[in-house]
């Protein structure tokens, strides 16, 4: 069985794994006070070009959307998000569990665009009833989307600028954002994503972490007590230094940068063989997702050799499949592949 359900199927990249080991018998600081999580906050500090950003790691994407959330909105705030939007689809309601709706709009590709945002904004304000509502407040975006498509830089400054015009905070949750920023058709960087966002997380579960998110907010503005609240949901781990040291490590010598690179460079050569072998596209995204159709009992089929994921419904005899590539993708893996189909 060769295996394209995820980006996290596999343990953690070989250099990750060996900096856990050569530091595990090492006494460190709890909660994230060791000087791997220092090391490593220096480092991301230092590629987002923000040497004022406060940064905290978190094990989890989850943990990381449900958390920043809720720090950020009072008890009568919702989060804006597009109607396929992670924290609207696949996270079993995390955020209203935690007490805020969310509001979600139409989406173009899975994104969220600033003119849908802007009108539904002028729309809420210009309603008489809107303190009866559930008030609006911060903008969620993911960077891939849900379907692996890219914000380009003009799209994020025009949807910044709608954030400030109406004072909500834009989150970007960049649980795949190795992948993003390797993507041969992007013009987006990550002191971009800094500039432009209010807080942003830098997945490493997804990116050659056994797990690990690490949350930016590139301009301080950290919410009071927020370390009190990741230790309230249940989020703080008393062994930060785990994260620590995969942080340091996949923030020295490009290690995240070639895990992306890795990553993105397999997915190409992914889309050719699909291509070859005349699968039809869903969607094909720019980076390690891609989204085919397959006929339901070609699926069946495909699923006795090769792990990969349903996805959505596509009609009464076809499904939405995902094929997807990271760090632990080889060549061998697409040959096998490129023979089963």
């Amino acid at each position: 069985m060769i295996s394209f359900a995820s980006d996290y199927v596999a343990g953690a990249h070989p250099k990750v794994l060996a900096r856990l080991l050569e530091t595990n018998l090492e006494n460190q600081p709890g909660y994230g006070a060791d000087e791997y999580c220092a090391s490593a906050r220096e480092k991301i500090c230092l590629a987002c070009d923000c040497p004022e950003a406060q940064v905290d790691f978190l094990a989890g994407g989850t943990q990381a959307n449900a958390v920043i959330i809720k720090s950020l909105l009072h008890s009568y705030q919702g989060a804006i998000a597009a109607e396929t939007g992670h924290i609207s689809g696949h996270e079993a309601g995390a955020i209203e569990a935690g007490g805020h709706k969310v509001l979600t709009l139409p989406q173009q590709d899975g994104k969220l665009m600033a003119d849908i945002l802007r009108r539904f904004l002028q729309d809420f304000y210009a309603d008489a009833n809107h303190e009866h509502m559930v008030q609006p407040g911060l903008v969620y975006i993911s960077h891939p989307t849900e379907y692996g498509t890219l914000y380009s830089k003009q799209e994020l400054i025009d949807l910044a600028a709608v954030c400030r015009e109406y004072r909500l905070p834009l989150f970007m949750d960049g649980a795949r954002l190795g992948y993003a920023l390797a993507s041969r058709q992007t013009d987006v960087s990550l002191e971009d994503i800094a500039a432009l966002c209010d807080v942003f997380y830098i997945g490493g579960t997804k990116v050659g972490a056994l797990c690990g998110e690490a949350v930016v907010f590139p301009r301080g503005g950290r919410p009071p007590h927020f370390m009190t609240l990741v230790k309230q949901m249940g989020a703080l781990l008393a062994k930060g230094r785990l994260l620590g040291v995969q942080f340091d490590a996949l923030f020295s010598d490009d290690l995240y940068w070639e895990i992306g690179c890795h990553g993105i460079a397999m997915a190409e050569k992914l889309k050719a063989i699909l291509h070859e072998k005349q699968v039809p596209f869903f969607l094909e995204s720019p980076t390690n997702q891609q989204f085919v159709i397959l006929a339901n009992e070609r699926l069946a089929e495909l699923q006795r050799q090769v792990d990969c994921s349903f996805w959505e419904k596509y009609d009464d005899k076809h499904s939405v499949v995902r094929f997807a590539t990271s760090w632990s993708t080889t060549d061998d893996d697409l040959a096998e592949l490129r023979r089963i189909l």
